[in-house]
């Protein structure tokens, strides 16, 4: 089963390196990624969203790309690529159950300047996720685990002394 996640951090650095050890866990096959968003509000209080793109939307797009390609190779190869890769992304975004765009707004103006924030919907071993996340210091802004795990991870964040 797929949960949110959604950690604010006081520096501009610390969601990014979070979300790439994350990445790494799941190159190892320990924890599965499904949708992700690094928000970084700078100093100057600048919002910076590097968001990862959606599965559901890439799947679209390459399998529409591929279905165009077919229906149309006999008369406009190129077009019927371009005209599927555009219909299929725009259904693999309706299928979409990503992290919802106004909840990434409302946290974002809650940030302050100089902080980060990180988004995560996904599946993996617990024990794998509070290792990766032990060397950080961080808040645990909204979560969709289990309380639980939810205290695990609080304790995994805390400033270390």
């Amino acid at each position: 089963m797929s949960n949110l996640i959604v950690l604010t951090f006081d520096d501009t650095e610390q969601a990014g390196q979070v979300f790439e050890a994350i990445k790494q866990a799941q190159a190892g096959e320990h924890v599965k990624i499904e949708d992700a968003a690094v928000i970084v509000k700078d100093e100057a209080g600048k919002v910076h969203i590097k968001n990862q793109m959606d599965k559901t939307v890439a799947v679209g797009a390459v399998g529409g790309g591929i279905l165009g390609l077919m229906i149309a190779s006999v008369f406009f190869p190129l077009a019927g690529l371009v005209i599927g890769a555009i219909g299929g992304g725009l259904i693999g975004k309706s299928m979409d159950k990503g992290v919802d765009q106004k909840f990434v707004k409302d946290v974002t103006e809650t940030l302050k300047p100089g902080s980060s924030a990180l988004f995560v919907i996904g599946s993996g071993d617990p024990a794998v996720v509070l290792a990766i996340l032990r060397p950080f210091q961080g808040t645990i802004y909204q979560t969709t685990l289990p309380s639980e795990l939810v205290d695990e991870l609080h304790s995994a964040l805390k400033k270390k002394e």
